[in-house]
């Protein structure tokens, strides 16, 4: 059974699979122009699968930042499976690239490590942590928006207090999501302000706290201090809190983001990955280097302006939409 075929089955169950799958070929179109473009020239040029073809395909991966650590292993992957199946001609390899893609997306986990993990019986507390310009506070206003049309009550509190305009901004996606903005003065203390969103919360007797941080790099000790503040606040108010820490990161920043995650990962425990701006980046691959090389897996992707572009992550959906063209013509 080939990656097509798998990929029809994971989705014949869910009624939204053609959305899912339009909105990750459509978001990813410039991902997919450089990289199944770039793959299909090796194909044409190279008719047998050979060690030289090999090299040159490493060249594109990496060059579509997938990350060199996670590049190497695909390869050795590939090598192993090409003598298994005894594929000789290069255009039999490409489901076989596409299968291994998602075997080392998953690596020894399931596709349960792409949901949120919330507490189906109480609050579930989200920490949003990243850097300014990422898109928090709009990715933020879009996961609101998504969690109340699932039917759930959700509450968003004001941390970053240091950012000119951030409380706005967040009151602005509140009203858009219809969701409560719980907040205080710029320049109040962030822990105070998640500890008034917790207390509204609970009196609400809503699902879902999303709480936005301050997103300051340049000094990596504040930032821990701060964090871990906020974290202490929660987890003295709310059991096993937080459910998620999601660290947003820009697509398009490529590397920078693999190390932007690195610094956050250090600072606290991030659980997930919101990866915006797929859809503006040609170098979709840095998904893959960040789940290989961190462990951490991406729980959304953004695909688009649209406050419904917010799209849960899918390792399936996310290779089909890097390489569409090419596997419906091997169909």
């Amino acid at each position: 059974m080939g990656f097509m075929d798998k990929f029809k089955n994971r989705f014949k169950q869910d009624e939204n699979a053609e959305e899912v799958s339009t909105k990750y070929k459509e978001g990813m179109k410039k991902s997919r122009q450089t990289f199944s473009g770039k793959i299909n020239d090796l194909i044409a040029r190279y008719r047998k699968v050979d060690e030289d073809f090999f090299e040159e395909l490493e060249e594109v991966l990496i060059s579509a930042d997938v990350g060199v650590t996670t590049v190497m292993d695909l390869v050795e992957e590939l090598k192993m499976e090409v003598k298994r199946q005894n594929i000789k001609d290069t255009k039999d390899i490409k489901e076989v690239i596409s299968e291994k893609l998602v075997e080392i997306y998953y690596g020894d986990d399931d596709e349960k490590i792409e949901g949120l993990k919330l507490d189906k019986e109480d609050l579930s507390v989200i920490l949003v942590v990243g850097v300014n310009g990422a898109g928090k506070t709009t990715s933020i206003g879009k996961l609101a928006n998504q969690l109340k049309s699932q039917g759930k009550k959700v509450v968003l509190a004001a941390g970053d207090t240091f950012r000119a305009g951030a409380i706005e901004q967040l009151e602005v996606w509140g009203e858009r999501a219809g969701v409560d903005v719980i907040k205080q003065g710029a320049g109040s203390d962030p822990a105070a302000v998640i500890f008034d969103g917790i207390k509204s919360a609970k009196a609400k007797n809503a699902d879902v706290l999303i709480c936005d941080t301050a997103g300051r790099l340049q000094n990596k000790v504040n930032l821990m201090n701060e964090l871990s503040k906020v974290k202490r606040v929660i987890e003295r108010e709310v059991p096993n809190a937080p459910h998620e820490v999601l660290l947003v990161l820009d697509a398009t920043t490529g590397q920078n983001a693999l190390n932007q995650a690195k610094t956050f990962s250090e600072a606290t425990n991030v659980s997930g990955i919101v990866l915006t701006k797929l859809d503006g980046t040609a170098k979709g691959g840095i998904v893959l280097a960040i789940r290989k090389e961190l462990n951490i897996p991406v729980k959304y992707v953004g695909l688009g302006e649209k406050i419904d572009d917010l799209q849960e992550f899918n390792a399936h959906a996310f290779v089909y939409g890097l390489f569409a063209d090419m596997l419906e013509e091997t169909e």
